[in-house]
């Protein structure tokens, strides 16, 4: 009974277990419920927020488009209209240029008429004046006719004999200066460097204590340096400073190189000076060969012989009146490849001649003669064009030019050498030359001042405006040019301009 009772409390108990689990859950169920419907409410709820700032976003965004599309098509619609007043503007001005051109049309017509009309006039004039005379002559128009050729012809013979007088003249005065002209022209185009070179070479020395090793015992180092290089060295109270002198300007650019090895070297002994002299030499043909080499191209002479190059290239150590020999030499071959292509010459010959014409000068104190037969034996000697070495032969007359590009040589040697600056001689007669030009203006009355510019080429006038008008300037330009003419000698022409000029001056206080 009580097994029985027991099985009937638990199987109560189970069931109000279970009803209570049933009870349990069910609330449970219904609270999640309630949570979801909540939830999706508030989901439902920002979707909505959402959709409402979006669309407000998008008309917005549409709004500003569309005012960016309206101030486009405005701006546009602005441009239209300008563009359209700027085309009625020119239409405007096109049809006014028309109306202009039709009335100036019509005007030529009217004035055609007028022309044809005077010239019916002046006809029927010449037709009655042709009658009277022959009325008042009693000539017909054929004897008048005869006549009147015959009279013409005579002064035509006299007027043909006088003009063919005066363009005698006048070709002889062109020809002159023409010939002025094309060498004032190729003296300024070509321009180059103006430089004076002496026959001594100082070499530095550290201290005066070297130049006893220099002398050496009892003078042997000394000796031995110039028997080798076959210089004269100075050695005197000039401080920190040795003087190398000699006619021969490859003999002492030997010597300054090799003594400024020694020196640097300090080791001076003549075994040593020897070893030095003969590297110095060796150096200093080097360097004249590729001197001579660069003048080549510089000048534009090329095919030269390697012989002709290597003799040619002690130029480059010799001078002439202070002017550097090769510079001269590249300088000559500019000018005359310029003469010679204005007037119509052979350039590549005027070119070489001016190039080599100096070229027995590398040589002249080894060989008898004069520099320029020198040059053309050595330019013959190694299958220089003919014509190339009587340019050389020919350029001081010793024998007589046969050719256009001889005579061109020896004017381009003349430019180079006579050119202000490029010789010592010659700078002062330029500075006198200036100032004869400036002295010659101011000695006419009403000159205030007078200055000579451009080397010499134009001579610049300034008068006094209170004494001098217009017409007086004009006159002073002209007497200052001939007198100029009269009394100098210069290459080209010489520009006289007179100025005159008033200046007004005030001051705001």
């Amino acid at each position: 009974m009580l097994a029985i009772t027991a099985i009937i409390v638990g199987l109560v108990g189970l069931l109000v277990g279970l009803a209570a689990g049933i009870l349990y859950r069910r609330r449970v169920t219904g609270t999640s419920l309630l949570q979801a419907e909540e939830q999706a409410s508030r989901i439902l709820a920002e979707a909505e927020t959402r959709q409402k700032e979006l669309l407000l976003q998008a008309k917005e965004e549409t709004l500003a488009l569309r005012n960016s599309l309206e101030a486009e098509m405005k701006e546009r619609r602005a441009e239209i209209s300008r563009i359209e007043q700027r085309l009625a503007q020119k239409e405007e001005n096109l049809d006014r240029k028309l109306e202009a051109l039709e009335r100036r049309e019509q005007s030529l017509r009217d004035r055609e008429a007028q022309v044809e009309q005077l010239r019916a006039e002046a006809e029927e004039l010449r037709q009655r004046q042709a009658t009277e005379l022959e009325r008042v002559a009693n000539l017909s128009v054929e004897e008048a006719r005869q006549q009147l050729l015959a009279a013409v012809e005579v002064e035509i013979r006299e007027e043909a004999s006088r003009r063919v007088r005066e363009m005698e003249k006048e070709v002889e005065a062109t020809a002159a200066q023409r010939a002025r002209k094309i060498l004032a022209t190729a003296i300024q185009r070509y321009t180059s460097e103006v430089t004076a070179e002496t026959t001594v070479s100082v070499v530095p020395i550290p201290s005066d204590d070297m130049k006893g090793r220099i002398i050496g015992r009892e003078g042997r180092n000394i000796r031995a340096i110039e028997a080798a290089t076959g210089v004269d060295l100075i050695i005197d109270d000039t401080p920190d400073a040795v003087t190398v002198s000699a006619f021969d300007p490859v003999r002492r650019e030997i010597a300054r190189q090799a003594l400024t090895m020694l020196v640097q070297d300090g080791r001076i002994h003549p075994t040593r000076i020897e070893e030095a002299v003969n590297r110095a030499r060796r150096d200093v043909e080097a360097t004249m060969m590729e001197a001579a080499e660069s003048a080549a191209v510089e000048a534009g002479v090329l095919n030269l012989h390697p012989e002709i190059l290597k003799i040619f290239g002690r130029l480059k150590y010799r001078t002439s009146y202070g002017q550097n020999v090769m510079r001269h030499s590249i300088e000559t071959a500019h000018i005359a490849a310029m003469i010679a292509q204005e007037i119509g010459a052979d350039v590549e010959v005027a070119r070489a001649g001016g190039f080599l014409h100096d070229l027995g000068k590398a040589v002249d104190h080894e060989v008898e003669g004069t520099h320029a037969l020198i040059g053309a034996d050595i330019a013959r000697r190694y299958k220089v064009k003919e014509a190339i070495a009587h340019c050389i032969e020919a350029h001081h007359e010793e024998v007589e030019p046969r050719t256009v590009e001889a005579i061109i040589v020896m004017m381009a040697d003349a430019i180079s050498g006579g050119r202000p600056g490029a010789r010592r001689e010659s700078l002062e007669a330029y500075i006198k030359r200036l100032e004869t030009l400036e002295n010659i203006a101011k000695s006419y009355k009403g000159v205030e001042s007078a200055f000579a510019i451009q080397a010499g080429r134009e001579v610049r006038v300034i008068v006094k405006p209170e004494i001098v008008d217009d017409l007086e300037a004009m006159r002073i330009a002209r007497d200052v040019s001939q007198k100029i003419e009269e009394t100098m000698e210069y290459p080209g022409q010489i520009k006289v301009t007179v100025v005159r000029e008033t200046r007004a001056t005030e001051y705001a206080r």
